[in-house]
């Protein structure tokens, strides 16, 4: 017997002695005349096959858009393949039916939150239902399977720990993925002095987020740190990038792993955690993530660094605004930048530069901006105020390093590499105000959300002939979709959110790291990351820069001390 949404038969069991489904979502209703004379189509999204069936039609694996399919109650000794095909399901009762084991296919049906096995004769399940990570109901009741499995499904949690045993036990298959491209975009000036660096920004994904609810596709020594970190370190020494932009990092990470391995490749680096970790013990501390930038040493000196705490920034511009304190206060987000000097070894194009030309300023930041998309408003608040801190920096130090005599420096002219995770699409309001130096005081993203005097006030310059707030610097991103897709890959999201930008005015691209394969993500069916051979949920992503003087007499005596 078939039954369809609109039949009006119950569904019925040879086994009420020994399984009851208890499921009252199987109710069948006959559509209205009226529907069916008005020409209204009938969009079934459940299947119920009952009887004393022992065989399946091929067919049944061409409804790929079934969401629920019930095959209780028959004599299925065997379940084909093809139920992979059936990528939509969420919903699947396999019970009271004489099924001796199941197809390893049956791990393709990621979707799946109940999937009902009772009264049968398994007595193994295969590794692959591990990989079913959704899954909410598993029913093993009446089945000769073994006392571990069994015991295990029995503690609390018992769904959760069946699926990561099983899943910890499969053989990852996959090759390694390719080597990413490098896709080269430009050749160095040959005919005047220009500084050429590589810069790389990567978030690694800290332990604490690492978890099998946030990644449950994942098995569980992947998530760990101990095995993570290895291909972390291995990753960054790889591309040897001479300045280097990590976001989620831990203190203790930081500390005692980054800092002494990179130190003995010749960089040294900078740190800051989210501002929750001043209001913790030292015990806890260690376990904060937060912000950092390395240099390597041959080609840049460190002459200050500067933390920009959002939160505070929130506090002390709020004006009275209640979005501001309860939305934007209440999120510890931060912002690291380090205003670094070239060294002569930067300059390495063939071309020695003017000895006045030598030291050069970089401003470089990196920041980590808040994830939740349904707060475009601090996301981009948070990145005014970062751009804004950005240009005090510039005035500071540019300004007080000219010669006697001279104006101050334009921060429009000064050389700023801007690097992170900024949690927004190429088409939000945070990149639009990154890339285009001004977003609209009606743009969306603010949400109608009363910003507008606590940011006019002293977070950005506004202008009243065309209402949009600004900021002084001209910049580009590195990463666009055409070339990178995503640089976030998990199971839910796939999107491009890290980024590089810099002074267009002074440095051009010459080449960038490309996307890992999609192909090899399609063949190997995998779900997302982190995965055994990419060690975070974020790509690394990494442009060679070459970078033109701006201006000459600028010797380290010039700047100010750190802020």
């Amino acid at each position: 017997m078939i039954q369809f949404p609109g039949s009006p038969f119950n569904t019925m069991s040879r086994h009420k002695d020994k399984y009851e489904p208890s499921n009252p979502r199987r109710s069948h209703t006959f559509m209205p005349l009226e529907e069916v004379n008005a020409g209204k189509k009938s969009q079934w999204m459940e299947l119920e096959i009952t009887g004393t069936i022992r065989n399946l039609s091929p067919n049944l694996w061409k409804l790929q858009h079934l969401t629920s399919l019930y095959l209780n109650d028959n004599n299925l000794t065997r379940i084909p393949p093809e139920i992979c095909r059936l990528t939509c399901l969420v919903q699947l009762d396999l019970s009271c039916n004489k099924l001796r084991n199941l197809p390893p296919e049956i791990g393709e049906l990621v979707t799946l939150r109940e999937l009902l096995l009772h009264n049968n004769y398994i007595r193994t399940l295969p590794l692959e239902m591990g990989k079913l990570f959704k899954l909410q109901i598993l029913g093993l009741k009446g089945n000769p399977l073994s006392t571990d499995i069994m015991s295990l499904f029995s503690e609390v949690n018992g769904t959760d720990k069946i699926l990561s045993y099983l899943l910890d036990n499969l053989p990852i298959t996959a090759p390694l993925p390719p080597m990413r491209p490098w896709i080269p975009l430009g050749h160095p000036d040959r005919n005047r002095p220009t500084c050429i660096f590589t810069v790389m920004c990567y978030n690694v994904l800290c332990d604490k987020y690492a978890t099998r609810q946030m990644y449950g596709y994942c098995p569980s020594w992947v998530l760990k740190w101990e095995y993570r970190r290895k291909s972390i370190l291995e990753e960054i020494r790889h591309y040897s990038a001479d300045i280097i932009s990590l976001q989620e990092v831990e203190t203790e990470q930081f500390y005692n792993y980054f800092l002494p391995e990179l130190k003995r490749d010749g960089y040294d680096g900078i740190f800051s955690p989210k501002s929750r970790a001043k209001t913790m013990a030292e015990s806890d501390r260690r376990y904060v993530d937060g912000c950092a930038i390395f240099y390597r040493t041959a080609k840049f000196s460190l002459v200050y660094d500067h933390l920009i705490e959002f939160n505070q920034l929130a506090l002390a511009n709020a004006e009275g605004s209640d979005d501001m304190l309860n939305r934007v206060m209440t999120k510890d987000n931060i912002g690291l930048a380090a205003l670094l000097e070239t060294k002569e070894a930067a300059w390495s194009n063939g071309i020695r530069p003017d000895p006045s030309q030598i030291h050069q300023p970089l401003l470089v930041c990196t920041a980590h901006i808040h994830w939740d998309p349904q707060y475009c408003d601090v996301k981009l608040v948070q990145t005014m105020m970062l751009m804004n801190e950005l240009k005090q920096l510039t005035q500071d130090a540019v300004g007080h390093s000219f010669r006697p005599g001279h104006n101050k420096a334009d921060p429009s002219h000064t050389q700023l590499l801007l690097c992170g995770d900024f949690n927004s699409l190429l088409d939000s309001g945070v990149i639009e105000f990154l890339n285009s130096s001004r977003i609209s005081a009606n743009h969306p993203d603010f949400k109608e959300l009363g910003y507008k005097a606590c940011l006019q006030k002293g977070i950005a310059n506004f202008s009243d002939k065309t209402n949009e707030f600004t900021h002084p610097f001209r910049l580009s991103t590195a990463y666009t979709t055409d070339v990178m897709p995503y640089s976030n890959y998990t199971y839910d999201f796939k999107g491009l959110i890290d980024y590089i930008f810099y002074s267009k005015n002074t440095m051009v691209p010459l080449g960038l790291l490309g996307p890992v394969d999609a192909e090899w993500f399609r063949e190997n069916k995998v779900l997302g990351c982190p995965h055994r051979d990419i060690p975070s949920d974020h790509f690394s992503l990494l442009v060679e820069l070459e970078m033109s003087p701006t201006y000459s007499g600028l010797g380290s005596n010039g700047f100010i001390p750190r802020r």
